[in-house]
C-alpha cells in the first residue's frame, strides 16, 4: 500500500512556490514599470494613437530605464534580469498602451534573445551594447507570400566575395520605422526549402529601404512596415549562427515571443477592465449604479476569471522557459487563450461603459482595436491550435 508519510521528511513545502510568486527584484521592477506607464506613457497614449507614431521621449525612457535589454548581460550594458521580468514589463506597459508594450516585447523576446543565444562573441560585443542603450532592433521574417507558412521565403541571399547580396521584400515588420538593426531571414537556395534559410544581421545604413508604413486598425503608434532589399550587401561576419540554420533560430525564438504576446494580451485585458468597471459604479440608472445590477456583476466576474486564467497560462509558460523545461505547447496555449480573452474583455468593456466607452476620449475603445492583432501576429490562433493539437496527437495516438 502506498503511504504518504514515508515522503514527509523529504517534502519541504516552503520551497514550493505559487506561479504568482515573484522575487524581490521582480516586484520592484513591476512597481517601477507601473509608475513609468502611468506617469510617462499614459499622458501621451491618445496623441500617439492619433498621430500613428511613437513619441521619442517614450523610446528614450524605455532605454534609460533598462527596459530594452532586460535579459542582456550587464557586461554589454543590459539589465541582466530574468525572463519573467520581461513578461512583467510587457504586461504592465500593455495595461496603459499595447503599442509601447509591443515595441519593448519585440526588442526583448525576439531581437535581444537571438543575439543572446546565437550570436558570436564578436557580434554580441558589437551589437548588444547598442541594443541596450539607444538602438531599436527589428525581426524580419514575414513576406507577401510567407505568413503562417513562415518558411516559404522568397528573399534571396546570393553569395559574393566577402559576403552576400540580399534581394526581396518583407512585410508586417514591427518596429521597422524606428529600427537601426535588422535581423533578416533569407534563403541561400529556394530549392533547399527550410534548410536554406539563414539569418543575417543588417545595419540600416547598409541599405534597408522602408517602402511603406502600414495604416492599421490598432497598435497604431507601433510601426509596421514593408521593407525592400535591392542588392543589399552584408558581410560574412554578419551571418547569425550557421548558414542554413535560420529556420531553427526562427522557430526557437518565436516560441518565446508568443509568451510575450500573451503577456501583452493579458495586460491589455486588465487595462480595459480597469478603465471601464469604475465608471459603472459612478453612473446610476433606475436609482442605483449600473455596476450593481446582477447582469453586470456576473459579466465582470466572468471576465475577471478569464483574465486570471490567461495570466496563469502565461506565467506558467514563462516559468517553464526559465527552468529550461519544454514550453512550446504552453506558449501556444497562453498566446491563443490570452488573445481570445483580450478581445472578449475589451469588447465587453466598451459595452459596460455604454456610449462613453464608444468614444475615443476615454481610450476604452482603443483597447478593443489593439486586441485584434493578438490573434494574428507571431502565429495566428489557428497556428497555435495546430501546435497544441500536434502535442495532443503525440500524447494520445499511441495509447
Amino acid at each position: 500500500m502506498f503511504k504518504l508519510n514515508k515522503f514527509k521528511n523529504t517534502l519541504n513545502l516552503r520551497n514550493l512556490r505559487n506561479i504568482y510568486t515573484l522575487s524581490s527584484d521582480e516586484l520592484l521592477l513591476k512597481d517601477s514599470i507601473t509608475k513609468l506607464a502611468n506617469n510617462d506613457v499614459r499622458p501621451l497614449v491618445r496623441h500617439m494613437d492619433e498621430a500613428e507614431q511613437m513619441d521619442k521621449s517614450i523610446i528614450n525612457k524605455l532605454f534609460n530605464n533598462g527596459l530594452m535589454a532586460i535579459e542582456v548581460d550587464s557586461k554589454y550594458g543590459g539589465s541582466d534580469c530574468s525572463f519573467m521580468s520581461v513578461i512583467l514589463t510587457i504586461e504592465e506597459l500593455a495595461k496603459v498602451d499595447p503599442s509601447v508594450s509591443v515595441m519593448c516585447d519585440v526588442q526583448n523576446t525576439l531581437v535581444c534573445t537571438v543575439f543572446n543565444k546565437y550570436a558570436t562573441e564578436s557580434q554580441k560585443s558589437h551589437y548588444l551594447p547598442q541594443l541596450s542603450t539607444d538602438k531599436i532592433g527589428s525581426f524580419c521574417l514575414s513576406e507577401p507570400a510567407s505568413g503562417s507558412d513562415a518558411f516559404a521565403l522568397q528573399t534571396k541571399a546570393t553569395k559574393v566575395d566577402g559576403g552576400y547580396k540580399l534581394n526581396g521584400t518583407k512585410m508586417w515588420i514591427t518596429n521597422a520605422a524606428e529600427a537601426e538593426i535588422f535581423l533578416i531571414f533569407a534563403t541561400i537556395d529556394p530549392s533547399l526549402g527550410y534548410k536554406g534559410i539563414t539569418c543575417f544581421i543588417v545595419d540600416k545604413e547598409q541599405g534597408v529601404e522602408i517602402a511603406k508604413k502600414e495604416q492599421k486598425l490598432g497598435i497604431r503608434a507601433s510601426s509596421t512596415c514593408v521593407l525592400n532589399f535591392d542588392d543589399l550587401f552584408v558581410r560574412d561576419d554578419q551571418v547569425m549562427g550557421e548558414i542554413g540554420k535560420g529556420y531553427k533560430i526562427a522557430i526557437d525564438i518565436l516560441n518565446e515571443g508568443r509568451i510575450g504576446i500573451a503577456a501583452q494580451m493579458i495586460g491589455l485585458a486588465q487595462g480595459a477592465f480597469s478603465a471601464s468597471v469604475p465608471y459603472t459604479y459612478q453612473r446610476k440608472q433606475f436609482g442605483k449604479p449600473v455596476g450593481e445590477f446582477q447582469g453586470m456583476q456576473f459579466s465582470f466576474a466572468e471576465a475577471y476569471t478569464q483574465i486570471e486564467a490567461a495570466k496563469l497560462l502565461t506565467y506558467s509558460a514563462a516559468r517553464l522557459k526559465e527552468q529550461g523545461e519544454s514550453f512550446t505547447k504552453e506558449a501556444a496555449m497562453a498566446k491563443y487563450y490570452s488573445s481570445k480573452v483580450a478581445q472578449a474583455v475589451s469588447g465587453s468593456a466598451i459595452e459596460w461603459a455604454g456610449g462613453v466607452g464608444f468614444t475615443r476620449e476615454t481610450g476604452i475603445e482603443k483597447y478593443w482595436r489593439d486586441s485584434k492583432i493578438g490573434a494574428i501576429y507571431e502565429g495566428t490562433s489557428n497556428i497555435q491550435l495546430n501546435t497544441i493539437a500536434k502535442f495532443i496527437q503525440k500524447e494520445y495516438s499511441d495509447v
